[in-house]
C-alpha cells in the first residue's frame, strides 16, 4: 500500500458498500479501500435479509465478495463506528473520505392500539431472528399459537408467510441456525394471515415470490377477495401485476386441498388494534377497505376479528441517525447531493452516503449499484481537494481500533468464519448452518476464544 494513496474508508458491508468499494477499485485511482462492518460477517442484507430458501438470490455474493479476492480491498469486521465504537471524528482523523452505508433497520410501527404487546413485532426483527443476525438471537417470536397475521404486502411479507408454513424438515436444507430450526420445529402455527389493505389487482409482488406460495408442500393458499376476483377486475397494465392476477385466480378457483397448513391471502383489510391477554396478543381486529375514486385506501367500517397469537408488520423501516451527521427525519435519509453529505446547504468535507441511508429503503439489491457509482463519481471529483488526515498510516488507524476495544476481522478472520459455518451444515445436510451467537463468531474468526 502506497502512502501516496488516498484512504477511503466504507463503513458497512452490506451491498451498497461493496458496490462502492467495488466502484472505487474500478475506478483505476490510486485509492485504497478499507470496508468497516460492526459485525464479522460480510455481506449485510444479502446475509440478514434474504430468507433462507432463497439460494439463487444469495447468489450475489459471488459478485459482491470480488473486490476481497484478490485482496484489493481490506475487510474490516467487528469495528463499531459511533457512540458505541470509534468516534466519527476520530475515524476521519486516518481517512481522506469516509462512505456511510448502513441503511435502514428501524420497523416502521402500525400505529395502532395493542401494538406495544408481547407477540407484536417487526418484519426487520423477525427475518433477523431466522437469518441468524447477532442482534435477534434471544428474539424467541411466539409460535405457539395456530394463527399469525402478517401485514404487508411485499415480497418481506411473503417471507415471512413461506417460512412460517414450511415444514421443519424444508428449512433444514437451509442455512438457519439450529435454535431456529428448534423454534420452527415445535411451532403451533397453522394459519398464516397475509394482511393487505389493497385488492388483488393492486399487489405489487414480484410473482416469482408469490408463485412459492402456491408451490408449497406443507400449505394451502387461501385468497379472500370479497368476491372480486370472480365479479372481474380491471387488468393492470403492468406485466408483473397481471401475472400476479392470474395466479391469485387459479388459486381462487382451486380453494384449500386438506393440507395441514393455510396462508390466507386477505385482501381489503386493514389491521386497526391488536387485542390482549396476559400482556400479549390475542388477536389482531381488521377493518375492512375499499379503493375511492382517487384510489385512495379507506375504510368500510366493517370489521373482523382474526385468533392469532404473533403479529408481523412487513410495512417498511426507517433509519437511525447517524452522529455527527444531519439527518432528515421525513425521510430516513442524511441529506445529500449526488451522494454528498449536506448540512444547512453545504457539502461536508469528505463525508459521503449510498444505499437506503442515502435514498431510502426503496429498491432491490442491484439498484445500490448505480447508486454507489453515483456517489463513488462525486467522491473521485472532490479528492483532489480533500484535506489530508493527520494520521493517514494504516498501522496508526489499528492501533486506533485497539485503543477503542476493538480487534478487527480480517478477510481470512471471515473465511475461517464461513469454514466454521460451512463445516456445521455438513452435519445437517445443508451447504452451510449460520454461527448466529456474536462470541462465537469471534471466536471462529480469530481461531481463538475472543479476548
Amino acid at each position: 500500500m502506497q502512502q501516496a494513496q488516498a484512504r477511503v474508508a466504507v463503513i458497512g458491508a452490506g451491498p451498497s458498500g461493496l458496490y462502492a468499494a467495488a466502484a472505487l477499485l474500478a475506478s483505476g485511482e490510486p485509492v485504497s479501500v478499507e470496508v468497516l462492518d460492526r459485525l464479522p460477517a460480510p455481506y449485510g442484507l444479502v446475509r440478514y435479509g434474504v430468507a433462507p430458501d432463497h439460494v439463487k438470490m444469495k447468489s450475489v455474493i459471488r459478485v459482491l465478495q470480488k473486490p476481497f479476492d484478490p485482496a484489493h480491498v481490506e475487510f474490516l469486521g467487528g469495528v463499531r463506528v459511533g457512540e458505541s465504537g470509534i468516534p466519527l471524528d476520530v475515524l476521519r482523523d486516518h481517512f481522506h473520505a469516509v462512505v456511510h452505508a448502513t441503511g435502514s433497520s428501524v420497523d416502521r410501527r402500525l400505529g395502532v392500539p395493542g401494538e406495544e404487546l408481547a407477540g407484536s413485532l417487526g418484519s426487520g426483527a423477525f427475518v433477523s431472528w431466522y437469518c441468524g443476525h447477532p442482534d435477534h438471537v434471544d428474539l424467541q417470536p411466539l409460535l405457539d399459537h395456530p394463527g399469525v397475521a402478517v401485514v404487508g404486502a411485499g415480497n418481506v411479507a411473503l417471507d415471512v408467510a413461506r417460512v412460517l408454513a414450511k415444514t421443519a424438515d424444508e428449512m433444514a436444507e437451509t442455512d438457519v441456525p439450529e435454535p431456529v430450526l428448534a423454534a420452527l420445529r415445535a411451532s403451533a402455527v397453522r394459519d398464516v394471515h397475509v394482511l393487505i389493505r389493497r385488492g388483488p389487482q393492486h399487489v405489487r409482488f414480484t410473482p416469482a415470490e408469490l408463485r412459492q406460495i402456491g408451490e408449497l408442500a406443507n400449505a394451502d393458499v387461501v385468497v379472500h377477495d370479497d368476491g372480486l376476483l370472480a365479479a372481474g377486475v380491471d387488468e393492470p397494465e403492468d406485466r408483473r401485476q397481471r401475472q400476479n392476477l392470474e395466479m391469485l385466480r387459479e388459486w381462487a378457483a382451486h380453494g384449500s386441498t386438506g393440507k395441514p397448513r393455510r396462508v390466507h391471502l386477505r385482501f381489503l383489510r386493514n389491521p386497526v388494534r391488536l387485542l390482549g391477554e396476559n400482556g400479549r396478543v390475542s388477536a389482531v381486529v381488521v377493518e375492512r377497505t375499499r379503493i375511492d375514486a382517487e384510489g385512495r385506501v379507506v375504510g368500510t367500517g366493517e370489521e373482523e376479528t382474526l385468533d392469532v397469537g404473533l403479529v408481523v408488520r412487513a410495512i417498511g423501516y426507517d433509519a437511525e441517525p447517524i452522529p455527527g451527521l444531519p439527518f432528515d427525519a421525513r425521510t430516513g435519509t442524511v441529506p445529500n447531493e449526488g451522494g454528498r453529505v449536506v448540512r444547512d446547504g453545504v457539502p461536508v468535507p469528505g463525508a459521503y452516503v449510498t444505499g437506503w441511508i442515502k435514498r431510502g429503503p426503496t429498491g432491490v439489491i442491484g439498484t445500490n449499484k448505480a447508486d454507489a457509482a453515483e456517489t463513488v463519481a462525486a467522491l473521485l471529483a472532490d479528492l483532489p481537494a480533500l484535506p489530508a488526515p493527520p494520521h493517514p498510516e494504516p498501522e496508526v488507524f489499528r492501533k486506533a481500533l485497539a485503543s477503542y476495544g476493538m480487534r478487527p476481522v480480517d478477510w481470512t478472520g471471515w473465511l475461517r468464519l464461513d469454514a466454521e459455518e460451512v463445516r456445521r451444515g455438513g452435519r445437517r445436510g445443508a451447504e452451510r448452518v449460520k454461527v448466529a451467537d456474536l462470541a462465537e463468531m469471534m471466536e471462529a474468526a480469530h481461531g481463538a476464544p475472543a479476548p
